[in-house]
């Protein structure tokens, strides 16, 4: 088998370790093949990739269960992916998230780096490129900061060397402060550049996208900065306060202004029907979403779906992911986010958005247009799934279902790959959020944390959604978890709160403070001398 290379951050020696196959038992080969990498010479620095292919480098992220969403949400309280009989075993790998205990030659962390590596490779010869248009030159830009932010966060290191070094050159590195510094350098330099963001523009580099990036930034930027052999914050034993990173006034007041401009886009308000965010017409109906993945660029989100869906259900899924009940019961029954019957689509599938517990119902035969009647486990007994999951030895009704991003009821039959949703990395919601958070963390504002935050809960009822009564930074978690849960912002959370390490449903102990930051993988680790072990590893 011929295998052609496309990532020149490392020599030939160790692009092995970007073959690396996903191990998992329920995923369908339509959902991607593994990464491609340019063939690696020794002669003259390669040229760039166009701005559309390099776009496309961003579905490396949400192409499936695994990678960059496997781990930012599975280590956390939302999301788990148990082991049914000899299903979902895969060699420990999803009990390894959720249990905090993975390994440097885990297959998801691998293959992460792998995805992060090869967008900065390919962002940073468009943005150094001597002859390329500027528009695409600050739009690449604003992507090897996004491929940088995500480095940052998951690995606490950061490969970069310049476009023009020979192909087999080693990068250098930056530390978790250094890519910190140069995140805000860039995003600062070309947000003046970008285009104002339009929901036409919503799957490019705009001033809002890059403004978003740079305030997520400025907000971490404690937690970044922190001594690399005390990840997880100055006082980890007292997490339960919130104290833990050294947050800046400056800082937040900077995410302030950032949030504030952002929201100031007419082009943005909060969408009216939570799930029109995340349905197969989020491209359309979403007035929120900054910054999406598309399924024009060859993105398909049938994974977010399949991951948790019953074999007898439509379209047929794979029968693993859960999410935790002691989240599933954080929400109020009136909150819309929990679940709710979609127009257009409750009434053809059988079924609402949002989590999937008790008895479910689907057309028969698993054909769109039959009538719609109770579905039987394998066994013939009605298939109701259960709050309660073990993480090993569920059976297969154990655990509820997420259905957040429902398919298109026209493309079922076919299995859904037809289905337009696009994953949205960057909302308004959010950008609300940060913006409590940083009033709530020193800065200073007109508007009171409990306001903006009380205005997300108006549009999330079903009917009607209580306000809160009063707000602190526990609260603020609870209700980022609500809003943003599955959008891959968990773990950054849990770990700028505090509370990361703490004991978790089906994992009852706390765990060491380095998990806050993944290992570098073993393979890229023996390759590039510059590189060195995370702490605690």
């Amino acid at each position: 088998m011929k295998i052609i290379f496309k990532n020149h951050f490392v020599p030939v020696s160790m692009l092995v370790f970007l073959l690396t196959a996903t191990s998992c038992t329920k995923l369908d080969t339509k959902i991607g093949a593994p990464n491609e990498i340019r063939e690696v010479t020794a002669g003259t620095p390669p040229s760039p990739s166009s701005l559309s292919k390099i776009y496309e480098k961003l579905n490396n992220f949400v192409n499936g269960q695994g990678k960059w969403f496997a781990m930012s949400e599975h280590p956390t309280d939302i999301l788990m992916g148990p082991t049914r009989g000899t299903d979902w075993d895969d060699f420990g790998e999803w009990r390894e998230l959720h249990l905090q205990t993975w390994r440097p030659l885990h297959v998801e962390v691998t293959n992460a780096w792998g995805d992060i590596n090869s967008g900065l490779f390919e962002t940073t010869l468009l943005a150094e490129s001597a002859t390329a248009p500027a528009s695409d030159k600050a739009a690449a830009r604003f992507l090897r900061a996004f491929f940088s932010y995500a480095g940052c966060d998951l690995f606490g290191q950061v490969q970069h060397r310049p476009a023009t070094a020979l192909a087999a050159e080693i990068p250098q590195v930056y530390t978790r402060s250094e890519a910190c510094d140069f995140i805000i350098s860039e995003l600062e330099a070309i947000i003046p550049t970008l285009p104002t963001f339009t929901r036409a523009l919503r799957d490019k580099a705009t001033k809002e996208a890059a403004q978003f990036l740079l305030a997520k930034t400025y907000l971490n930027k404690a937690v970044f900065k922190q001594d690399p052999t005390k990840p997880a914050g100055n006082s980890p034993d007292n997490a339960n306060s919130n104290t833990n990173f050294a947050f800046s006034a400056a800082d937040m007041n900077k995410v302030i202004a950032l949030c504030n401009s952002i929201a100031a886009n007419t082009d943005l308000s909060l969408t009216n029907f939570y799930f029109d965010n995340f349905s197969w017409e989020n491209g359309t109906k979403s007035r929120e979403n900054i910054f999406v993945a598309t399924n024009a660029n060859g993105n398909n989100l049938v994974w977010l779906t399949c991951m948790g869906n019953h074999y007898f259900m439509t379209p047929d899924g794979w029968n693993g992911m859960v999410t935790l009940s002691n989240f599933y019961d954080s929400f109020d029954d009136a909150d819309v986010r929990k679940g709710a019957d979609m127009p257009g689509y409750t009434t053809e599938v059988g079924r609402p958005a949002g989590f999937l517990v008790g008895q479910q119902r689907g057309p028969s035969g698993k054909r769109i247009g039959n009538a719609i009647e109770d579905l039987k486990d394998r066994s013939g007994n009605p298939l109701i799934f259960t709050k309660d999951c073990p993480i090993v030895a569920a059976a297969e009704v154990k655990g509820i279902r997420n259905n957040k991003f429902p398919l298109d009821p026209n493309e079922m039959n076919g299995g859904g790959w037809g289905s337009k949703n696009d994953f949205p990395f960057f909302r308004l919601a959010d950008v609300r959020l940060m913006k409590a958070e940083a009033i709530l963390r020193g800065g200073t504002d007109a508007e009171t944390p409990l306001a903006i935050v009380n205005g997300i809960r108006a549009k999330r009822g079903n009917p009607v959604l209580a306000p809160l009564a009063s707000l602190d930074l526990k609260d603020l978690l609870a209700e980022r978890g609500r809003e943003l849960y599955l959008e891959g912002w968990r773990r950054n959370d849990l770990i700028r709160y505090g509370v990361f390490n703490t004991p978790k449903q089906e994992r009852p102990l706390k765990t060491d403070y380095s998990r806050v930051v993944y290992p570098i993988p073993t393979l890229p680790l023996s390759s590039n001398p510059n590189l060195k072990q995370n702490f605690g590893y």
